[in-house]
């Protein structure tokens, strides 16, 4: 113990039996460094080999050796240890800076907005006393109107094009974009769910009674600021909503900067408007405390900049003065604020999505914290090169997700100039068909012919869209489901269809053949820092019925990507978007992108006042069950609107152009019609009245299947399984009974009929798929001997009480139980209605 001490302190020692110490020469010293590095942690036959192999170490004892690299380990540790608290610290002293900024920031935004306050009480008590006159009246509305001129855009005179005025224009946007970053030229109010922290994304806020949508962020980063501004500029690399960035003048500027003139267009998020486009003047300057600033805002009319005349499908949209302040941080890395202001034309769409167009937190989520959360992303690739999150090429893997992202929304748009063009209806236009017979569009893979002369790859792509409105169920509830029930509204032959048109190249349309999923598999590939986002590979297994055709795959892969699955953050749009793979899937394979988008509609909290915010936020704090979260928070907000849009791509070969519509057609419709009956089964506000919860078809009311259910378990067990009174209560307690609760049929193949929450969660089903899973299925072979032998007890003795064990979800995960109830349910004639059974402290495997 001696020796280990001592040996700490000073690592260039050696600890004799004597107690005396003898320092290692220099060349003992690097040997041994050299064989840690190489093995930091060696075993006693290691550790003897080396004083074989190094005739330099042969005079030191095999326990000298040993306590050299305990006390090396041990410093490693040490040394890493203060480099993470040093780097923790300068990370909390800069957060520390930018929330003392943000205070005072707020504290100026307060105080104006005080003063604006007196200075209107005092026009409005002037204006009362000398309402008479109409000279008053006048002035009156002359000092109102003046007032109110700092709430609206300054207006500019006219510019010429000339370097110069470009220059004064761009040095305006400089000024009004600082004054947003860090002045109180817009009224922010906090983004709901926000909480600023060490580990918070950043802070976060939006716009409160200023023009058009704008949003603010300010984060740290460990990148330098120069990096910081050019992936910024990069908007392709991070901004998945951008189609195109084109970069038409460049031009310098006397003091360092520059000035470039832009044009960038921005996909339309759902089929039922068009997208915007924007002509930019960008300023990049250095200020003189060495922060970058790179700064945008929209040439028009006002400012007599160079034309760019409209352009066909598209809205010219309007960019305030929006941007980015970079500013070194103490220690490295950088403090970034980042302001989005935009006007985006809502009455160029219908009434319904006019929302979208509208809401300051859309903006926020999928404009301003992508940026930020794609340079944290970048800074940990950097810093930690090793990290597991994103894998071992996270440059690669996201770029993947940039290919998905992007095909889904080529998708979507169908744009012309892509080679999409449009099919005729067949009489109803719920689901709009294109066709793009341009090989380029393939995601790049060219076409190689086989011997007979077809091309190896499907030489057309077809692409089936919609979109459809939802009430009352959160975006984040829905696609989870979809997600881990894909069988719920997925075909099967569309499945390997797809994968094989994508891996083989001429094959026939599937007909239909008998058979089904045999199970899905969900492998995880990455994931972003916050988990918002990750990316997976689906295996669905045993597709073996379709090996009479042998360039059908038996297993079909697909790449997905899920982000939006978090029911607490509110107003977050969800998307899941998947591609057919091969299983040896390479970097230059096709993919063809399908999937769902869904953004919520609501735009309450961007109208209403801080308080308003504030009750949103404060609405987050629920329980943890999915459906009691949404309920609760459709208590505070209402009615919940989102739209659904829906694109599916389908490769194929030009001489089966018909067959793949009609086939897209009616797949797309009856993903319609999944999407609305599972919607139907997860809205929350099935909970809330006794009109609003429809159990499945051949079942009693909700409330009075409860009443059964609880009267029935005092009748034979003698104690209450519920204390509440009411029946609307009784049916709400055993919705969120903590204990799984499941009734099933007295058929001669038990199937369920309800479960609570927790049922259903151990299931890992909804009420809607709970009709399809028999009793016997979610039972392992003992479960399924015992419930042979004693079922007759129940019928007879009216309950049963069942040892732990274990049974499957509906996914096949094993699930646990520490022990089992089951009892007969009475309707009010006493006749057995159904088997109820309650499985107490339940957990996953």
């Amino acid at each position: 113990m001696m020796a280990v001490s001592s040996a700490c302190k000073d690592g260039s020692k050696v600890a004799l039996d004597n107690g005396k110490y003898v320092r290692y020469t220099p060349e003992q010293v690097e040997a041994l460094e050299r064989l840690y590095h190489e093995c930091p942690k060696p075993s006693s036959l290691r550790r003897q080999q080396l004083i074989r192999e190094c005739p330099i170490l042969s005079n030191i004892e095999p326990k000298q050796i040993k306590v050299w690299f305990q006390n090396r380990r041990c410093r490693e540790k040490q040394r890493k240890e203060a480099s993470r608290l040093q780097a923790v610290n300068r990370k909390l002293t800069a957060m520390n800076k930018l929330l003392m900024e943000e205070n005072d920031r707020l504290q100026k935004q307060v105080s104006h907005l005080v003063y604006e306050n007196s200075f209107f009480r005092q026009q409005t008590h002037n204006n009362n006393a000398t309402l008479a006159t109409t000279d008053t009246n006048t002035s009156c509305e002359s000092v109102v109107t003046s007032g109110q001129r700092n709430l609206t855009p300054q207006q500019h005179p006219p510019r010429d094009a000339s370097p110069a005025g470009l220059l004064s224009i761009a040095e305006e946007t400089l000024a009004e974009f600082l004054s947003k970053a860090t002045g109180t030229a817009v009224e922010w109010v906090q983004m709901p769910g926000m909480k600023p922290g060490p580990d918070s994304i950043g802070i976060v806020a939006i716009s409160h009674g200023c023009p058009g949508v704008a949003a603010r962020a300010c984060g740290l980063v460990g990148l330098e600021p120069t990096r910081v501004a050019e992936i910024l500029k990069d908007r392709l690399s991070w901004f998945r909503d951008c189609r195109t960035v084109d970069v038409l003048n460049v031009m310098s500027t006397g003091n360092g900067g520059t000035i470039e003139l832009l044009y960038m267009q921005l996909y339309a998020p759902t089929t039922l408007a068009p997208g915007r486009d924007f002509w930019l003047l960008r300023y990049t300057s250095l200020l003189e405390d060495g922060s970058f600033v790179v700064c945008e805002r929209s040439l028009n009319n006002t400012q007599n900049g160079p034309a760019m005349p409209p352009v066909q499908h598209f809205v010219r949209a309007d960019m305030l003065p929006s941007g980015y302040l970079i500013r070194p941080c103490e220690g490295g890395g950088s403090i970034i604020h980042i302001v989005d202001h935009m006007v985006l034309e809502p009455w160029s769409v219908p009434e319904v999505l006019r929302p979208l167009y509208e809401s300051s937190m859309l903006l926020a989520q999928r404009t301003t914290m992508a940026a930020l959360r794609h340079l944290r992303q970048i800074s940990q690739e950097v810093s930690q090169p090793s990290v597991t999150g994103w894998g071992r090429r996270p440059a690669a893997l996201r770029a993947l997700s940039q290919r998905l992202s992007k095909g889904f929304n080529e998708a979507v748009n169908g744009f012309a100039d892509d080679g999409w063009s449009m099919l005729e209806s067949d009489g109803i236009d719920d689901v709009t068909l294109l066709v793009n017979s341009s090989p380029s569009k393939m995601m790049g893979v060219s076409l190689v012919y086989n011997n007979n002369g077809f091309p190896s790859v499907s030489s057309s792509v077809l692409c089936a869209k919609a979109s459809m409105l939802l009430q009352n169920v959160p975006p984040a509830i829905l696609l989870r489901f979809l997600r881990e029930h894909r069988s719920e509204w997925a075909d099967s032959s569309i499945d390997a269809y797809s994968a094989a048109a994508i891996k083989a190249g001429p094959c026939s349309l599937p007909g239909a053949r008998s058979g089904g999923f045999g199970g899905q598999v969900i492998l995880p590939l990455a994931h972003t820092i916050e988990h918002e986002e990750f990316m997976e590979v689906i295996k669905l297994e045993n597709m073996g019925y379709y090996r009479d055709d042998m360039s059908i795959p038996g297993d079909v892969f697909l790449l997905q990507l899920c982000s939006g699955v978090d029911e607490h953050a509110v107003g977050t749009s969800a998307e899941l978007v998947f591609a057919p793979i091969d299983a040896s899937f390479s970097d230059d394979a096709p993919i063809l992108p399908s999937g769902f988008r869904i953004i919520p509609l609501d735009s309450g909290t961007d109208a209403a006042s801080p308080n308003r915010t504030l009750d949103l936020a404060s609405a987050l704090e629920v329980g943890t069950t999915a459906n009691k979260a949404a309920s609760d928070n459709s208590a505070h907000s209402g009615s919940t609107k989102s739209v659904m849009t829906i694109a599916f791509q389908f490769a194929f070969e030009v001489h089966l152009q018909e067959n793949i519509a009609t086939m897209a057609r009616q797949y797309v419709r009856s993903i319609i019609a999944s999407v609305q009956r599972v919607s139907l089964a997860l809205s929350p506000s099935r909970f809330g009245s006794h009109n609003a919860f429809h159990l499945p078809p051949g079942t009693p009311e909700a409330q009075t299947l409860a009443r059964w259910i609880c009267n029935s378990y005092r009748f034979y067990l003698g104690v209450e399984l519920l204390k509440c009174e009411g029946s609307e209560s009784i049916l709400k307690s055993l919705w969120h009974h903590s204990d799984a609760v499941l009734c099933c049929s007295l058929k001669a193949l038990p199937v369920f009929t309800f479960a609570n929450q927790a049922g259903l969660d151990m299931l890992e089903t909804t009420l809607v798929a709970l009709q399809d899973i028999t009793l016997e299925k979610i039972f392992d072979d003992n479960g399924k001997k015992t419930l042979c032998t004693e079922f007759p007890q129940i019928m007879q003795q009216g309950f049963m009480c069942i040892q732990g064990g274990i049974c499957l979800s509906s996914m096949g995960r094993p699930v646990s139980y520490e022990r089992a109830v089951a009892w007969k349910v009475l309707n009010e004639e006493e006749s057995a209605h159904c088997i109820c059974f309650m499985f107490i402290n339940w957990s996953f495997v």
